[in-house]
């Protein structure tokens, strides 16, 4: 039976790196259902279908072709075709995303293929809902969290390091409305399952924060 790790957690909380690079150690496959959703929401953005019309973004779900493939180890998402790894990495696709993946249509589509992955692969899977909803019975639930102004500064420093031009405050009322938007959807809510481990990388460095939620995992895991 495959091994499931379920990581989720609020936006900025270093899911997606600490995941990945877990994953790596632990020999299994990573899968970042962030980036999904942020595949959808560019699908939605670049037909100039507003965001916040659930029935036309929903109308939109059977044109949707979204893969993730592994390229030595690393997972690359494709959207109809094209590798769209780097530009679902954007501030307004962030923004989108959290509005898009509150869709009905848009959860039920990802969600199938998430399933479809951790059935047949040792995998960590990060995300919103992968412990509530996606992964329920997964072997071990992290909830990986750290304050919104860590949070915050993080996701500034990755910002300016990649040339944008962006105020710290901006970033911190973005992360804040991240927060509430994931954590009051009707769909599928931002919260840790009942059975999570919180991890919280608050005041650590990049390496500590890795190693703690490795050692948290394989603790967890020894004791099943």
């Amino acid at each position: 039976m495959p091994i499931n790790i379920a990581i989720d957690g609020p936006a900025g909380a270093g899911k997606s790196t600490l995941a990945r690079a877990v994953a790596k150690r632990l020999g299994y496959i990573y899968v970042d259902t962030g980036a999904l959703y942020r595949a959808a929401a560019l699908f939605v953005l670049e037909r100039g279908t507003d965001i916040y019309n659930s029935a036309a973004v929903s109308a939109l779900v059977p044109m949707m072709d979204i893969e993730l493939k592994y390229v030595g180890g690393e997972q690359r998402v494709y959207l109809c075709g094209e590798n769209v790894s780097g530009v679902i990495r954007s501030p307004e696709v962030s923004k989108a995303a959290s509005v898009v993946s509150a869709v009905v249509a848009v959860r039920q589509f990802l969600f199938d293929l998430q399933q479809d992955i951790a059935e047949t692969n040792n995998v960590v899977m990060d995300g919103r809902d992968i412990g509530t909803v996606v992964l329920p019975n997964a072997q071990v639930k992290i909830f990986l969290t750290a304050s919104p102004e860590e949070r915050a500064q993080r996701r500034y420093r990755e910002l300016r390091d990649k040339g944008m031009d962006i105020d710290y405050k901006v970033v911190l009322e973005e992360v804040n409305q991240r927060d509430y938007n994931d954590s009051h959807r009707e769909v599928a809510p931002l919260k840790p399952a009942a059975d999570s481990l919180i991890v919280d990388t608050t005041g650590l460095s990049l390496a500590d924060s890795e190693e703690l939620l490795y050692k948290t995992i394989t603790d967890r895991l020894a004791e099943n």
